[in-house]
């Protein structure tokens, strides 16, 4: 290694101060007069001044304009929006910030421009505009970062299961002939983005299905075909809640967490989910984070199960999945999880008696899967028939007669039922139904006996909300008040409805009707009966008949009859009837009678 020369050492010091002495823009030709006195480059000068040269200790002041920009924020909104727009799925970026800005300028949207102390105007650079925006947190990549996670926690084994399904990229089952082992799937014959090959990979593809024990992290695997289907869903959880020789994990969950999905909702998993009383959570769209577990798993599962499928030789189902129990029942009593310190099974092991429900049976199962809920209505006796049966359901909270009730099989008891309701949390309860029984007679068994005692249902919110009102309607306080004023008002002796408090003609007394003008008409041509010698008064020619033969005190001879019958056959004038009388006390015969034509009699 040279030796240092102390004379270019010296100068090299000296042009070092004479450097941190200058004024601003003078240094460049101090390093141009040190380069070509000492004979070395520029860059090797001002290499070897900043070793000679004491780095000074003292912070740097802070840039009185530091933290601001000449972007205005509305500017910067619009910029970003531009960016955002023209991103794709994966979050690669389209269009670059120079590129946004000069299209936003072109269009007159924005101006990024600053001014400088004698007025001149100057674009914004990128670099300044890209410091801006993420002053201003808009910055693509500011906007795209995940929102902060919550940690959550459940309470115990079996309390919150997650379930997730993936198709196997690397394997397929052939789904008819001679050839039914398990494959490796060529990319260019299951390449899916042709569409010839969607069926294909469809219907031969092996799909995995993981469910994960949020607590103690156990997992269990089942490979399935036909792609992700309600049926496929119902049967894993069937399988993952029935007990496996050698495997600890197995049981009901209280909650079971999906993604959403046409399958994850489907009837026959709903059902089966119903009937055990599992809560059903879905979780919000591209959320991943939420299913993290799961997904983790199936990565797991993949790398570590799924490159032995390769050595093996395997045909069916069955080997497949015998092959999975075997890989997870050794993962879960061997591979210590980072969260507890435990294997999996070992934190399984410690779920107590209460929180480990068994379940019912694969075959009883399979039939809850395919039976749904069913609405029933309540009777006047707080009942509802169901599966040709009577169930009682008076003790379900706010039932009402009329209501209509979501009715389904138990499966924990053969005897009774459920009904369907939600809790205060938003969430489905499940009240079991008690069958009721007849006796010899047909009469319940739990039926009053007349003249031995007394029973009545508790009353009904409707009930209660009823005698609420009436003590409204009517201004009391009680029950008993509320039903004498009713009998009072019944008499018309009792109050006003609201203490007369609403008047119904209010609305009628207090609107501003608008002032009519008055219309032209044309009048109605109207005949005037008694000028056209009509009597619009007719009375029956029979009974005329009697009233005459009572007025002038004899019966009516043959001829008078004959007469009257053969002048008027059906009704005569009121007013004839009081000439008649006239003519027949004077004692004129029929054939001298005067027939009544104006507004009064005509005399002899």
């Amino acid at each position: 290694m040279a030796q240092p020369n102390a004379v270019i050492t010296q100068r090299l010091v000296h042009y070092a101060q004479a450097a941190a002495a200058a004024d601003w823009g003078a240094k460049g030709a101090l390093y141009d007069a040190a380069s070509a006195e000492l004979q070395l480059s520029k860059a090797t000068v001002m290499r070897k001044i900043k070793e000679v040269s004491m780095t000074s200790t003292k912070t740097r002041k802070r840039r009185s304009d530091a933290g601001k920009t000449s972007l205005t924020r509305d500017e910067a909104v619009f910029i970003s929006a531009m960016l955002m727009e023209h991103m794709r799925k994966n979050n690669k970026r389209l269009l670059s910030v120079e590129a946004a800005v000069e299209e936003l300028r072109a269009n007159s949207l924005i101006r990024a421009e600053r001014t400088d102390g004698e007025g001149e105007i100057f674009k914004l650079s990128t670099s300044t505009i890209t410091r801006a925006l993420r002053t201003y947190l808009l910055h693509p990549d500011q906007l795209l970062a995940p929102a902060p996670a919550i940690h959550q926690a459940s309470l115990h084994p079996n309390h919150v299961w997650s379930i997730d399904a993936s198709r196997s990229i690397l394997f397929y089952l052939p789904a008819q002939g001679r050839d039914t082992g398990l494959r490796t799937m060529d990319y260019r014959e299951y390449y899916s983005n042709k569409p010839a090959n969607v069926a294909k990979v469809l219907q031969e593809s092996l799909w995995r299905y993981v469910v994960t024990d949020h607590t103690s992290g156990a997992l269990f695997v089942w490979y399935v075909t036909g792609g992700e289907t309600g049926g496929n869903l119902a049967e894993v959880l069937i399988q993952a809640m029935h007990p496996r020789e050698g495997n600890p994990f197995h049981g009901v969950p209280r909650l079971a967490m999906l993604d959403p999905g046409g399958a994850n909702t489907s009837p026959p998993f709903i059902n089966l989910c119903k009937a055990l009383r599992v809560h059903v959570q879905i979780n919000k769209p591209k959320n991943p984070r939420a299913k993290g577990q799961v997904e983790k798993g199936q990565d797991m599962v993949e790398r570590g199960l799924e490159s032995a499928f390769k050595l093996l030789r395997l045909e069916t189902l069955e080997q497949i999945n015998a092959v999975a129990a075997k890989w997870s029942a050794w993962f879960n009593a061997t591979q210590v999880h980072t969260r507890h310190g435990m294997t999996r099974f070992e934190a399984f092991m410690r779920i107590l008696p209460e929180q480990l429900q068994l379940a019912p049976g694969i075959e009883l199962c399979r039939e809850l899967a395919v039976s749904a809920p069913q609405e029933r209505t309540v009777n006047d006796f707080l009942e509802v028939e169901f599966m040709g049966q009577t169930w009682d359901v008076s003790h379900v909270p706010g039932v009402v007669v009329k209501q209509k009730l979501q009715i389904v099989r138990n499966a924990w008891r053969q005897d009774s039922a459920q009904a369907v309701g939600m809790g205060e949390d938003g969430r489905e309860v499940f009240y079991v139904l008690e069958r009721k029984e007849r006796n010899e007679f047909g009469f319940y068994d739990d039926a009053t006996v007349i003249g031995e005692g007394f029973k009545r249902h508790a009353e009904t919110p409707a009930q209660r909300n009823m005698k609420e009102v009436e003590q409204l309607a009517t201004g009391t306080s009680s029950v008993t008040d509320a039903e004498a004023a009713r009998r009072a008002q019944d008499k018309g002796k009792g109050p006003i409805p609201f203490k007369g408090l609403v008047d119904p003609l209010k609305r009628v007394n207090d609107a501003v009707l608008p002032t009519y003008l008055p219309r032209q008409g044309t009048v109605v041509a109207v005949d005037n009966p008694v000028a056209n010698g009509q009597v619009l008064d007719q009375v029956d020619t029979s009974i005329a008949l009697q009233r005459i033969a009572k007025l002038i005190g004899r019966p009516i001879t043959r001829e008078e009859n004959r007469f009257i019958k053969g002048r008027w056959p059906e009704a005569m004038p009121a007013e004839q009837v009081d000439a008649l009388v006239a003519q027949f006390t004077r004692g004129a015969d029929a054939a001298h009678v005067e027939a009544f034509g104006g507004l009064r009699a005509v005399g002899m």
